[in-house]
């Protein structure tokens, strides 16, 4: 990752389109997330704010995020501040990743106030803080730093706020050729020089990336730089990549990208970049950029952090239920043996004249057997022939019953590893809201408890949520991601006629076109959805079954999503993600 000043100057940059902009609506979708959206200058658009530890950004995004039904604290603070006002200005300190938002308000008595956002995009350390600019005092921050935490700055109501501590670091849009070479000399002298690192330590705003940029320019490669033997002509070179970068920042000449560099690491950047070797791909603004580059890492972040009890509390059912398919076969085999007791107990009983008691064991010719083979029966010394041989009857007896109970036990719990193999499955590719309803349905299910709070009474949802795709020919397409979606999908929301895919024997989606006039390239596409949206996502010729959902079906008794079809055909489905990604798709509650 490399958002350094360069990337938040180009953020900046791009913001500027929305001063002006009214705030019409935020919401917190995630812990450290927050949603704007923009009417007026803003065309409507969203604007994300993320103080993610792993992924802080701050960009324009397309994505659709879930509205929690109780707004965060934060949250409420914003609406309350925000809500209604217009952004006056968007700046940056310096060059750090540090974002100032001035929005004016009128308040509910009518008088005008100010208030600044700052957001902080500092790695573990990113926060979104709401202030008074006349006062500096803060109003709250989306992460709090308490007195225990930090002895320098605290970010908590009422409380000053305090930047974060200044680096004392040369400015690289403001650097003279002397400061350059000043610093050049002594990384010379320390001998720092063969490497890009001195730039980082020197200049404020620098990413590692873009030092090694500066040398990729100077030097032709990343590693190797000077070892001061050619050290006029190694400053020189290096001065001018330097000034030449620094001055595409300076002038807002960006070329946003994507690519992976000389270890094969993918990267991306606000400015070109010399040393991005493979898989390069450009993009016409800085947010379109970053919504490539971070949008399927921060959710899958987001969600693994959400999930993580319910991850380890369905894998540990799912071992369960693996190790009791392992008893139950042992019982099996044990019980398929079943038939050798009857014929020991007939033996037995058809030469009760030659056994005596305490006989230990007793050899008998096996009139069952078509070689007549000797069979010598164990017998209990302490029980009389005809003992003996009603004894191997209870056997026969006891395990004839248990075979079918065992047998049906296999069953289910075969059953019962398929169903959380689909509930993991869904998880992998889950939204936030996804993610409630799988929980949902757990709680429904029996298997988790119901912790809300008692006496609160849950608002009661018609429909879940709804994934819809449209596919080139305008034709929507449904994805169910979770089973309470895959019900509604496919026994609620289909039509007789309506077209239905699901992956052939792999847990997936299920997918339905709701539509009965469609061509080659929606059926395609709704293929493409049901194998990206499935175990074989990664896989190739992945066989997807499609079928009318007049022959779907769910049987009695069977778990949420579990469904039986026929008069289905098999399509061979190589899942393409950029193809996925290219379909508009929305998120309907």
């Amino acid at each position: 990752m490399a958002l350094d000043g360069i990337v938040t100057r180009a953020i900046v940059r791009e913001l500027q389109s929305i001063v002006g902009a009214r705030i019409n609506k935020i919401h917190q979708p995630a812990q450290s997330d927050i949603v704007i959206q923009l009417r007026g200058a803003g065309s409507g658009r969203r604007l994300l704010l993320s103080a993610n530890p792993t992924y802080p950004r701050v960009q324009f995004t397309e994505e659709s995020f879930p509205n929690p039904q109780e707004a965060p604290m934060f949250c409420m603070l914003l609406r309350k501040y925000c809500e209604g006002g217009t952004i006056e200005s968007v700046t940056q300190a310096e060059l750090e990743r540090i974002i100032h938002i001035e929005v004016r308000q009128r308040d509910e008595m009518g008088d005008v106030s100010l208030k600044r956002l700052v957001i902080e995009l500092m790695g573990r350390h990113s926060n979104i803080i709401l202030l008074d600019p006349a006062t500096q005092v803060q109003l709250d921050g989306i992460h709090h730093v308490t007195p225990a935490i930090s002895s320098y700055r605290v970010v908590m109501p009422g409380f000053t706020y305090t930047e974060p501590p200044a680096q004392d670091k040369l400015h690289p849009l403001d650097s003279s050729k002397e400061q350059f070479l000043a610093a050049f000399k002594n990384a010379v002298e320390e001998g720092n020089a063969a490497h890009s690192g001195w730039l980082v330590a020197a200049y404020s705003g620098f990413s590692p990336l873009i030092a090694e940029e500066i040398y990729w320019r100077a030097f032709g490669i990343s590693k190797q730089g000077t070892d001061g033997a050619n050290q006029t002509e190694d400053a020189d070179k290096l001065w001018n990549a330097f000034s030449e970068l620094t001055g595409e920042a300076r002038e807002h000449r960006y070329a946003p990208m994507i690519g992976d560099n000389a270890k094969g690491k993918s990267v991306f950047s606000a400015v070109r970049l010399s040393l991005i070797q493979e898989n390069r791909k450009e993009f016409d603004s800085i947010s379109a950029c970053m919504e490539e580059y971070f949008g399927e890492k921060a959710l899958r972040d987001t969600v693994k952090q959400k999930t993580g009890d319910l991850l380890r509390f369905l894998q540990n059912e799912r071992n369960k239920n693996v190790k009791k398919i392992s008893n139950l076969e042992k019982d099996l085999a044990e019980a398929e043996d079943a038939e050798q007791y009857r014929i020991r107990g007939e033996l037995l009983l058809s030469s009760l004249h030659s056994i005596q008691k305490g006989d230990p064991s007793v050899e008998l010719v096996n009139y069952y057997d078509e070689n007549q083979a000797v069979e010598t029966i164990p017998l209990d010394p302490l029980l009389t022939p005809s003992e003996n041989a009603q004894r191997y009857f209870k056997k026969y007896n006891k395990f004839k019953n248990s075979l079918a109970v065992i047998n049906e036990q296999m069953n289910k719990t075969r059953s019962e590893i398929q169903y959380l193999d689909e509930l993991l499955q869904q998880l992998s590719y889950a939204t936030m809201n996804d993610v409630d309803e799988i929980r949902e349905e757990l709680i429904q299910q029996g298997y988790l408890r119901d912790r809300s709070k008692k006496g609160k009474k849950k608002k009661k949802q018609d429909k879940p949520t709804l994934h819809v795709y449209t596919s080139s020919e305008g034709i929507e397409i449904y994805v169910g991601k979770n089973n309470l979606q895959n019900e509604y999908v496919t026994n609620r929301l289909g039509s007789p006629n309506d077209t239905w895919l699901h992956t052939k024997d792999i847990p997936g989606s299920h997918v339905l076109i709701r539509s009965q006039n469609f061509g080659d390239a929606t059926l395609n596409e709704a293929a493409q959805l049901a194998a990206y949206f499935s175990q074989a996502k990664s896989s190739s010729s992945v066989p997807v079954d499609c079928t009318l959902i007049r022959y779907v079906r769910k049987p009695n008794g069977a778990k949420p999503g579990f469904v039986i079809y026929d008069h289905q055909r098999t399509l061979f489905i190589t899942p393409d993600e950029q193809l996925i990604k290219s379909l508009p798709s929305t998120v309907k509650k």
